[in-house]
């Protein structure tokens, strides 16, 4: 056969002729085969926004171990969801329709608002579409799942149900992270998913005093002095030591010993100690409360016990107001004191504080503080910058705020949730026991509804009359309908809210079941993908529970206080199982200045243009080799997009032309053949058999990035080592060399098709002329020869030449230049790799022969690196410095260097070899060994450098010229005379090497080639 003629590469044209040859093909279509399933769950986006790098990396992974899966003969079906619900959606919506409250909404009317957000969540569909198909990721987006849709919706009530049923669902006024932009509260993980969601803020911090009963004044700190007027309560450290002292004006005044000093001169109290005391003589003392707001409250205005009073800040004595502090409220349940609400929804005061009623807590902060002055009870004013939470999706500073919500009782869980864990292969590895499991020892209970507008419903109607108490919670449509008689079609607000019918447990029959007005937290929509995308338990129950846990899941390192969390929270809840076996959890993608991307400050490359200029398996590249599948972050550079495109794609497809070339220059056809007993196809064939086993181990570890590395490096034999040592070969057209190379690129090819689909598409259809390498079978590395002995000789080999190179480089030789010798001091055996050794080096001459049978003026010179080893020798340093002076240090075979008897690690020292006399240099081999180059050229010799340096100019012009490689040739050279004299000696070399049948040669002042087909 003849093969495509393969010229300079424009891969994102090349990109673009395979897509349309998938779509045309249908061949993802295809791949969907095979009984053996392998789950993968597709973490769903949201849509009302455009995609970005970090979907973009996400995505590729989503790509790349579904394909690897499917070539080990599994079927992966890659269904695509949308997250439609939550908060993300009715912002948008309110920014459309121009709204900024709750109470504007409702004005409106919530079937005119839910409509927007129905509109608005799949705004950017389309755009989706076309992003994820342009980086050549396979999905099946006609059977997506939409978290809107009514069954989807239905499996999400059946899990609100079930918990209920199982105790693990209630209702209780507990203080929760809250947005009062958005009017709703946020779960606890949502404020650790993000670094950004805590931002530095600069707020008043307030210490006042308030009088006990025992005539003392006792001070307390707080940096929220908006809770003030809500005060209840004292809370000290049982344990604490504190300290009577007077004050200025001769007033006896409480606080914590250890913080005496800081308050000293600035709150204006005396040196002298008076008594000393426990906390826990001070609990129970009774105290004027500041304001007389909530005078009535009961059990109120006492000093209780709290665990978390410390002395690292403020007085060691805690204000509490329980409706506005997690740990506020829980020392006042224990003490009995209620939770007393003085701020409504949008957090403006209330008409039970009149004085500051319709402001808004942040702008009250100065009045109050102005009231407590003039009251004298402030002792003292600061200004506080801490680490403030924001909201993750309106950036408005949140507050802590007691609100009626629907829990998931993780605590009850909890120890399952960390034995379930321990069944989940982590990668990175530390995530296991490290940000996860870290984060589920201390899971607090759920808050999982949420009073807003746009989601699935919480699935309880309860009796609108207390006289006659009834909780109905339903499970189904079907149940919904038996009950209240009527089609249910659309689970969302407001039709959900029609549903009503006369409370059964009514006499009178004037009660009614209504349903409670909140939605579900948007992440129980997402917590229950794992069995809502198949409709489960109404449909699908086999497959669920054959499948269940899902195979492989991959999101950023965020998730694992997100996604991963709830799915895990809802499986171990519902079926005692983990949700997912494996997770990737990456890292975070930074612009090209270490920061967080950003539109404004443009600190990106745009994902457009580099597809548009150097294609999706660049970019895919870049991404899948880089250090964030291990866990740490990334900044996206053009460079490094470019460096894959240099180190890995352009030899890739260099290799491939050179096939092309030479097969169609012998009008050969390459065949699969292992047989071929020449040394380098021998060793060529035995790496592809490492470049299998390699890459198949760390695909199945999800070990992207190493796999990633194992393909560059075979990639660099191939293109580095085999081809340049083969090109004799190929030019006698050797059978052996053509079916040499089409078994290593075929496999190749294979092999590196999830991590460049789009080029070894291209290559192997071109090589093979068969469908597709997506729809063939994984390389068995039993088709491929193993010869490891060969392998480590020819490796050594190489790192002969590597060394001779770069002393060749030091001493400014060029690499055409032919030297005498080269003398190798190694153990191993190179005599059959001699030719190879020479010719790659340019010798005359190679000399084997062992370290200690050569008197070669080799010394080594080793220099430490004090910085990098002081930190972790400490004074030991010092020593290994001294001995390396001294020549007390040592290298073992396996290369490890030990200094005045302290072993040195990588990056400490540096081993330096000196030149050699006598016109030679040397250099050392890893784990034993040197290299000796005799650098003198003779006359002789450096004639046909000359000649050589010709050759080179000669067939760059026969290149720009546009001649095809068997083309014969009439050759004019000009040239100053040394180099003709050159020529002239090596006139049969020159046109042989280039086929010229007539060479003609001109005086001139520079060499200037002519060239005539």
């Amino acid at each position: 056969m003849s093969y495509p003629k393969v010229g300079t590469p424009d891969f994102p044209g090349i990109e673009r002729d395979v897509l349309d040859y998938w779509d045309r093909d249908q061949t993802f279509r295809a791949s969907l085969k095979g009984a053996d399933e392998f789950v993968f769950y597709d973490g769903p986006p949201f849509a009302n926004g455009l995609p970005h790098y970090g979907h973009l990396l996400t995505g590729y992974v989503k790509d790349v171990v579904p394909r690897y899966q499917t070539m080990r003969g599994h079927r992966v079906d890659r269904r695509f969801g949308w997250d439609t619900h939550g908060l993300p959606a009715e912002l948008e919506a309110q920014r459309v329709l121009g709204l900024k409250t709750k109470a504007e909404i409702l004005e409106l009317g919530i079937e005119k608002f839910n409509e927007a957000c129905r509109a608005s969540v799949l705004k950017y569909t389309d755009e989706w579409r076309s992003y994820v198909t342009r980086q050549a990721r396979w999905v099946d987006f006609e059977n997506d799942y939409k978290t809107l849709n009514r069954d989807y919706m239905e499996s999400v009530i059946w899990a609100f149900k079930t918990l209920y049923d199982k105790g693990l669902v209630y209702e209780g006024l507990r203080v929760l992270p809250y947005c009062w932009n958005d009017e709703t509260p946020l779960s606890n993980h949502e404020l650790r998913m993000d670094d950004d969601v805590y931002q530095p803020r600069q707020d008043p911090s307030v210490t006042v005093a308030v009088e006990l009963e025992t005539g003392e004044r006792l001070l307390a700190w707080t940096t929220t002095p908006w809770t003030l007027p809500s005060n209840l309560a004292m809370a000290v450290g049982p344990d604490v030591d504190y300290v009577v002292v007077n004050d200025a004006e001769g007033r006896p005044t409480i606080l914590a010993e250890a913080r005496l000093a800081a308050y000293g001169d600035s709150a204006g109290l005396g040196p002298e100690v008076l008594r000393r005391l426990k906390g826990s003589e001070l609990i129970g003392r009774r105290y004027t409360p500041l304001f007389d707001f909530l005078a009535d409250t009961p059990n109120a205005f006492q000093v209780i016990a709290a665990e978390h009073v410390t002395t690292d800040e403020g007085t060691g004595v805690v204000h509490m107001a329980p409706a506005y502090g997690e740990e506020d409220q829980l020392a006042c349940d224990a003490a009995g004191i209620p939770t007393i609400l003085t701020v409504d929804d949008g957090a403006l005061f209330t008409s039970i504080v009149p004085p500051y009623q319709g402001m808004h807590v942040f702008e009250a902060n100065r009045p109050i503080i102005r009231d407590l002055r003039a009251a004298g009870a402030l002792v003292r004013e600061d200004s506080y910058v801490h680490s403030y939470p924001h909201c993750w999706r309106c950036r408005h500073p949140l507050i802590y705020k007691a609100v009626s919500s629907w829990f998931v009782e993780v605590t009850r869980i909890r120890d399952r949730m960390v034995e379930l864990n321990e069944q989940i292969t982590w990668v990175p590895e530390h995530v296991k026991h490290g940000q996860f499991g870290k984060w589920l020892s201390n899971a607090r209970d759920w808050s999982i509804s949420r009073n807003r507008f746009w989601g699935s419903p919480i699935p309880v109607w309860r009796s609108d009359d207390p006289s006659y108490p009834r909780i109905d919670v339903y499970g189904s449509v079907e149940d919904l309908e038996r009950d209240f008689g009527v089609k249910v079609p659309d689970l969302h607000r407001p039709y959900v809210d029609q549903l009503t019918r006369p409370n059964p447990d009514d006499p009178t029959g004037r009660s009614t079941m209504r349903r409670v007005p909140d939605v579900l937290d948007v992440w129980f929509d997402s917590g229950s993908m794992s069995f809502a995308q198949v409709h489960y338990p109404f449909e699908n129950t086999d497959w669920f529970e054959s499948h269940f846990p899902g195979d492989f899941i991959v999101e950023y390192i965020g998730q694992t206080r997100g996604w991963f969390y709830t799915l895990h929270i809802l499986a171990t809840a519902l079926f005692d199982r983990p949700a997912f076996s494996s997770c990737l959890s990456h890292g975070i993608v930074l612009g090209n200045d270490g920061q967080k991307m950003s539109k404004s400050l443009r600190n990106y490359p745009d994902v457009t243009e580099v597809f548009d200029r150097d294609g999706a398996d660049a970019m895919r590249w870049f991404l899948m080799s880089s250090p964030i599948l291990r866990g740490g972050n990334l900044i996206v550079t053009e460079d490094g997009i470019r460096d894959g495109v240099r180190q890995t794609l352009i030899p890739l497809w260099n290799a491939w032309s050179f096939f092309t070339l030479y097969a169609n220059t012998a009008g050969l056809t390459g065949r699969w053949s292992t047989e071929s007993s020449d040394v380098l196809d021998r060793y060529l064939l035995a790496r592809l058999r490492g470049l299998v086993v390699d890459v198949t181990e760390h695909l199945d570890r999800y070990d992207i990035a190493t796999a990633c590395d194992s393909v560059q490096g075979f990639v660099d034999v191939l293109t580095n080592w085999y081809i340049r040592r083969s090109r004799d070969r190929f030019w006698a057209g050797s059978q052996d060399a053509i079916n040499t190379l089409y078994t290593a690129l075929e496999v190749l090819c294979r092999t590196a098709a999830p991590l460049l689909p789009l080029v070894t598409e291209e290559i192997w259809r071109g090589l093979t002329g068969e469908r597709s390498v997506h729809l063939t079978d994984w390389p068995s590395v039993d088709e491929l020869p193993d010869d490891p002995e060969l392998v480590a000789r020819m490796e050594k080999a190489r790192e002969v030449c590597s060394v001779a190179s770069s002393i060749r480089k030091a001493a400014g030789i060029r690499a055409r230049q032919p030297l005498p010798t080269l003398t190798v001091a190694t153990s191993v055996d190179l005599a059959s790799l001699v030719p190879l050794i020479a010719a790659e080096v340019n010798v005359r001459e190679v000399v084997l022969t062992t370290a200690d049978a050569v008197d070669a003026p080799v010394s080594q010179r080793l220099t430490v690196n004090a910085r990098a080893a002081g930190p972790r020798l400490g004074r030991d340093v010092q020593q290994v410095i001294k001995a390396s002076k001294s020549g007390d240090w040592s290298v073992s075979p396996d290369g490890v260097v030990v200094a005045g008897g302290i072993e040195l690690v990588e990056g400490e020292y540096t081993l330096e070899t000196t030149l050699a006399e006598g016109g030679s240099a040397s250099g050392l081999l890893a784990g034993g060994g040197f290299v000796v180059l005799d650098t003198t050229a003779t006359p002789e010799l450096e004639a046909e450098g000359v000649a050589r340096d010709v050759i080179r100019a000669i067939q760059q012009a026969r290149r720009d010229a546009g001649l095809d490689i068997a083309d014969r040739v009439r050759l004019t050279l000009t040239a100053e005379p040394a180099v003709l004299a050159a020529v002239e000696t090596h006139r049969t070399l020159i046109m042989d090497e280039t086929l010229a049948t007539a060479l003609e040669v001109a005086e001139g002042p520079e060499l200037s080639v002519g060239v005539t087909a």
